[in-house]
């Protein structure tokens, strides 16, 4: 697919999902076609020790982001790729733009493991009017070897030390970066303003990196920060906040 921009996304990290919503702004003012692509946390770190390295729900959540990359490959196989815009929306809007509900008591580790289960998924693919047997693929393993040549072919362009998401500016010739992480959306009519910004600063010949590890929690309803709310900053040590021995 000949598309403007390829954005590679892990449905349950909420800094691709806050970019992917600010790349749907630029999208439509800009006409761009956007190639939704997937990068997975948990086969990134495969090699991670997580009880040494993360939060203790880190690897359910990642887990689970790896069985829904499954049911997107499958979708994409069976319904093309146009159907992926679709379903990584529906997808945070379930995951990170509901509230908890008050009765929900939870803890995070087993509401991030939940995601990875055909009851969260099904309802969801119902939602973007897909086949309810694409969620049999959340146990299915081959299409693992899809999901990491997608994860290799992300890290090419952009180096290994990086998290999601990952955008390809431009593709093939254009440059490819982590990012940008954005903690707030921007109004609509500030959307294409940033982009441009961060566009001149991708075409720029030996630009590599600009950065820094302090985050502010993203304005999603799933971290209970509204869009009027400035969300508590965290150190991302590592660009994913990997606890350090």
């Amino acid at each position: 697919m000949d598309a403007d921009i390829n954005f590679y996304f892990d449905p349950v990290c909420p800094f691709a999902w806050m970019t992917s919503k600010w790349v749907r702004q630029v999208q439509k003012q800009r006409d761009y076609t956007v190639d939704w692509r997937f990068i997975s946390l948990r086969l990134i770190n495969a090699q991670v020790d997580y009880d040494a390295h993360f939060p203790p729900e880190y690897e359910a959540g990642h887990t689970a982001g790896l069985r829904l990359l499954r049911v997107a490959a499958r979708t994409r196989a069976e319904h093309g790729r146009e159907a992926i815009a679709p379903l990584y929306a529906a997808f945070g809007a379930h995951i990170f733009d509901t509230a908890p509900g008050p009765d929900d008591h939870r803890t995070e580790g087993e509401v991030r493991e939940l995601r990875g289960t055909r009851e969260f998924a099904e309802p969801i693919l119902a939602e973007a009017d897909l086949p309810l047997e694409l969620a049999e693929a959340l146990d299915d393993e081959s299409w693992d070897r899809e999901i990491q040549r997608e994860t290799d072919e992300a890290l090419s362009l952009t180096g290994k030390d990086v998290g999601t998401p990952i955008i390809h500016f431009e593709p093939p010739a254009g440059a490819a970066f982590f990012g940008p992480v954005i903690s707030r959306l921007p109004h609509e009519d500030s959307a294409v303003e940033l982009w441009d910004h961060v566009v001149g600063l991708a075409r720029f010949p030996g630009f590599a990196e600009l950065k820094r590890s302090l985050r502010e929690q993203p304005q999603l309803a799933a971290f209970g920060v509204d869009a009027d709310t400035v969300g508590k900053q965290e150190d991302w040590h590592g660009g994913s906040r990997r606890q350090k021995k």
